[in-house]
């Protein structure tokens, strides 16, 4: 999802400093080959700070904003190019869009004494400087020393984090506990300290992702609670609620509010600072355990996983071997330098989210506002769903990983859905349905989790539900509320589309033609799930509805071919009119009237589970693999793939990043491998503006991490694999099922292309795998070379199936 309020200028290779910060010794094996800074500018919009695997705590700065703006600094808290930081958040999600959300409860280390509330402007008092020479970030660890005086080291478990404060020698000692200070603002927040007990603890109440753009989601809908003990004593204490400060005071409330127009205002909120004794000690040692059911979770959940006594060190060598078990999944040999750390950092980034909302003794706080625990033979429930995004291929990845994480996964979609109503909401975040994006993707995420291994969950009721809200439409389904970008519905306009087979303008939706894409697709994820559980009618009359797609293909739209195009209710093909225009006027394939977050000629592309189909009715392979040339490069043969104008592919954002593969289905492979290396080794860096856009969750990071073993999940709910080229001479990838071994001896920058490919042995011909080797393994041996083999994969029989 690519929504920002404001516009990031992509940076040239910024060297990324102070990794040798920590010595060989203490960070090895993966670990040492991942660098959380790329992806933190050029709305990237990930953070460096130290998580686990899919873990609750996110324990990272927060930034205050480059410029005026209602944001902090980035949706992801952290933007490279900032220069102060006014926190440590435990909680963030990565590589969001909009304003981005969480950063809950900041810790503040000062060295002055608290003469102004912190809530005079949360954006920037007491924020201090930094250089990214005294920062150093793993995965589970980061560092930074800010010009104020303070070391700051952070380090995390699932529930829980750690943090030493390095004060300097003759300096006050204070922390501030930002308890109301949210990325996007709270509407409640309390906070308690025993000095006795040298705790601080309380909660937090917030939401409001992308509730500046519409009222619809300008509201709270989860609260986190947190307990903070400190291992040294408290000398003094103080809070304050919006001006008011109040020392030698224990308790505070208030949120900030989330202001007119979706944003905290200044002036709103509440905390508290403790101090310390600067002759008994330079470094406070800091463990706080965090839960969106209670308190006393929270407080559990530290006590079982970082309790009193635990070191610091010791927290951070478990987070560094469990990253290290991980990341240890793909092994790779072979690449430079830099296309090791830019596959391992993106394989880092697709470890990430969801993540775990289910505290140790399994409950949770569910979508209606209460509180449940995980169904049985779930290992934990999960949070932060960005649907629209991760259907394409990051939920494929996980659950190829590990299908015991895919089918937990797919449980907690059924368990939000089952506590809504039945409603599969689009985009959820921990507790709360924010219902952003198009499309209902929950249909091809379930049946993509199913398709690589993922059975232990509920499908059959999964199934029943899907089916109920695609034929039933509800009120939400009906309404334009918070459309276009947040309509409320899980299908909205489902009247119009039961009845017209598309959805047509003036319907519920954010772009009529690309919801109706969205929508077949999630027709076509249904109807492969319920054909895999042995439901044949309910599959073959899904698979009708995935052909809608055809009441919205235009062949007369322009005098070179065929568009999808918006269509009235009525039948006849409707004007356009973007933004800039004055009037409403004939189809342009540059049109964004009718489409999310592209144009008519970025979602020309957008039938992966019938490309056979698409190519079809754009006249043969010939005039379909001549418009993708002129979609991929401009006139004079250079790639188009990002920032290159409307008729271009945009490898940056979700509609256009399965069509690098689409040349597979028309004979010439060849293209896709050049254009997927090409892709790799211009577009993703190993630099803070790495990856190209929002990472979304994982989503993006996913696409590299196949891209660079030469595979792709092509096609939503299947789990065949197209081919390009490896860019190792090897990768193993463990599973359980049996292990994937990718040899390519010959692979190098300059060698794209494959000449001839042996599956367990034997020669092959074909693009692409078939389910059974995704899902039980075995061994690819690529030759590759510098000129492309245009007669490999050639073959018409050759083509990856369509459906």
């Amino acid at each position: 999802m690519t929504l920002l309020n404001v516009r990031t200028v992509v940076l040239g290779v910024i060297a990324i400093a102070a990794v040798a910060g920590i010595s060989e010794g203490q960070t090895q094996g993966p670990v040492s080959l991942v660098n959380p800074l790329i992806g933190t500018t050029a709305g990237g919009n990930v953070f460096p700070g130290a998580t686990l695997p899919f873990g609750m705590v996110q324990f990272s700065p927060e930034a205050s904003p480059i410029k005026p703006t209602g944001m902090i600094a980035a949706p992801g808290g952290y933007e490279y190019r900032a220069t102060q930081i006014r926190g440590f958040s435990l909680t963030n999600v990565e590589g969001w869009g909009c304003a981005g959300g969480s950063g809950d409860i900041p810790l503040m280390p000062i060295t002055e004494d608290v003469k102004e509330s912190p809530s005079s402007d949360f954006r920037h008092a007491y924020a201090s400087g930094f250089s990214h020479s005294k920062e150093i970030a793993h995965p589970g660890y980061y560092h930074v020393d800010l010009d104020n005086g303070v070391g700051v080291d952070l380090t995390a478990s699932v529930h829980s984090g750690s943090a030493l404060f390095h004060f300097p020698q003759g300096s006050a000692e204070t922390v501030l506990i930002r308890t109301s200070d949210s990325e996007v603002g709270s509407t409640d927040a309390h906070t308690s300290v025993d000095a006795k007990a040298r705790t601080v603890s309380g909660s937090v109440t917030s939401g409001n992702f992308c509730g500046y753009i519409d009222k619809v989601d300008q509201h709270s809908y989860y609260t986190v609670y947190f307990v903070a003990e400190f291992d040294q004593p408290i000398l003094q204490s103080g809070t304050w609620q919006n001006a008011k400060l109040t020392p030698d005071s224990q308790e505070a409330s208030g949120g900030t509010g989330y202001g007119q127009k979706g944003f905290p205002e200044k002036g709103q909120g509440s905390g508290a600072w403790i101090s310390f004794d600067p002759a008994q000690a330079k470094q406070v040692h800091v463990r706080v355990g965090i839960s969106y059911v209670s308190e006393a979770d929270a407080r559990e959940n530290l006590k079982a996983e970082n309790p009193e006594g635990t070191t610091f060190e010791a927290l951070r060598e478990k987070a560094q071997a469990a990253w290290n078990q991980k990341l240890s999944q793909i092994e790779i040999e072979g690449g430079t330098n830099d296309q090791k750390t830019i596959f391992t950092t993106a394989l880092y980034h697709s470890l990430m989210t969801p993540t775990i909302a289910s505290d140790v003794n399994g409950k949770y706080r569910g979508m209606d506002g209460q509180i449940h625990e995980v169904a049985k033979g779930q290992r934990a429930q999960y949070a932060n769903f960005s649907g629209w995004d991760v259907y394409r291929s990051q939920l494929q990845l996980l659950t190829w990983l590990d299908p015991a994480l895919g089918s937990d996964i797919a449980q907690s979609l059924l368990n939000q859905a089952q506590a809504s109503d039945g409603t599969w909401d689009r985009w959820t975040h921990n507790s709360g349905a924010t219902h952003v994006m198009n499309g209902d993707p929950a249909a091809p995420a379930l049946a993509d989790i199913w398709a690589f291994g993922g059975h232990g969950f509920d499908a059959h009721t999964s199934l029943d539900l899907l089916v109920r809200a695609a034929e039933q439409p509800t009120k939400a389904d009906l309404s334009d509320a918070g459309c276009p970008v947040e309509c409320a519905g899980e299908r909205p306009g489902l009247d119009q589309w039961l009845k017209l087979h598309y959805i047509p303008v003036g319907a519920p939706a954010w772009g009529p033609t690309a919801d109706t894409l969205e929508d077949v697709t999630a027709e076509f994820g249904i109807s492969s799930l319920a054909r895999r559980l042995g439901e044949k009618e309910i599959a073959d009359r899904f698979a009708k509805r995935a052909e809608y797609w055809r009441n919205l293909w235009n062949p007369h739209a322009t005098p070179e071919g065929g568009y999808f195009q918006n269509r009235n209710a009525d039948g006849t093909w409707a004007l356009v009119k973007d933004d800039n225009d004055k009037a409403a006027h004939p189809f342009v394939p540059s049109t964004e009237d009718g489409f999310v977050e592209g144009t008519a000629a970025q979602y020309v592309w957008m039938v992966p589970f019938n490309v056979r189909g698409l190519f079809d009715v754009m006249g043969g392979n010939q005039k379909a693999t001549a418009r993708l040339d002129a979609f991929f490069y401009d006139a004079k043969g250079a790639p188009a793939v990002t920032n290159a104008g409307p008729l271009h592919a945009e490898l940056n954002n979700e509609p256009s990043i399965e069509t690098p593969w689409l040349y597979d289905f028309a004979g010439q492979p060849w293209k896709t491998q050049q254009l997927v290396q090409t892709v790799l080794a211009h577009v993703w860096k190993n630099a803070p503006d790495g990856i190209p856009g929002n990472d979304d969750l994982g989503e993006m990071s996913s696409w590299a991490v196949f891209a660079s073993l030469g595979l792709y999940p092509e096609i939503p709910g299947r789990a065949e694999l197209l081919l390009g080229s490896p860019v190792f001479t090897k990768a193993v990838v463990h599973r359980a099922a049996g292990d994937i071994i990718i040899h390519a001896p010959a692979a190098n920058p300059d060698t794209l292309y494959v000449t001839s490919l042996k599956v367990d042995g034997k020669a092959q011909t074909k693009p692409w795998l078939p389910e059974t080797f995704a899902l039980h393994g075995g061994t690819l041996d690529f030759d590759l070379t510098t000129t492309p083999n245009k007669s490999w994969g050639a073959n018409p029989k050759d083509q990856p199936p369509s459906f």
